[in-house]
């Protein structure tokens, strides 16, 4: 009898731990959603001409793209490797096989949105920071993102 809630308890302590693992990576795939929300869908949009321009919804766009560089470092733990998303993508494995790369990625973007949270006062500044901030973020994605097939 002991040995099956023994039993049962793991069983139940790994689907936690499965459940807890994939909370994170769906938390990354909401996080990654709003950055194109935000970077395509709001500044790139004033940039292109497609939206007026708005600056407290820049402000607020950046506001979101600095919390993710905050946050992206603590949503690609290790336990996580090899978890697929739904959707079209999921992290590659090159993430956690060249840890030091992908980590200055991650400070890179963030020292741009620094730098365009300092800089965005206009539209014409804002035309100047999108395309760097999109920079950021496709060469992050070129090599550390692998579409779903």
């Amino acid at each position: 009898m002991k040995r099956i809630i023994v039993v049962v308890g793991m069983l139940l302590l790994g689907v936690g731990a499965v459940s807890a693992q994939q909370d994170v990576v769906n938390q990354r795939q909401k996080v990654m959603k709003a950055n194109g929300k935000n970077l395509g869908g709001v500044m790139g949009a004033m940039a292109k001409g497609e939206k007026p321009y708005d600056q407290a919804a820049v402000d607020a766009a950046i506001a979101q793209l600095e919390d993710t560089a905050k946050t992206l470092p603590s949503l690609f733990p290790d336990s996580t490797k090899g978890l697929k998303t739904e959707g079209d993508y999921s992290a590659s494995p090159k993430i956690w096989e060249n840890r030091s790369d992908f980590d200055s990625h991650i400070a890179s973007f963030g020292k741009a949105v620094t730098e365009a949270k300092a800089s965005i006062k206009d539209l014409a500044t804002l035309k100047a920071a999108v395309p760097v901030l999109g920079k950021q973020c496709s060469g992050c994605h070129e090599t550390y993102r692998l579409k779903n097939s």
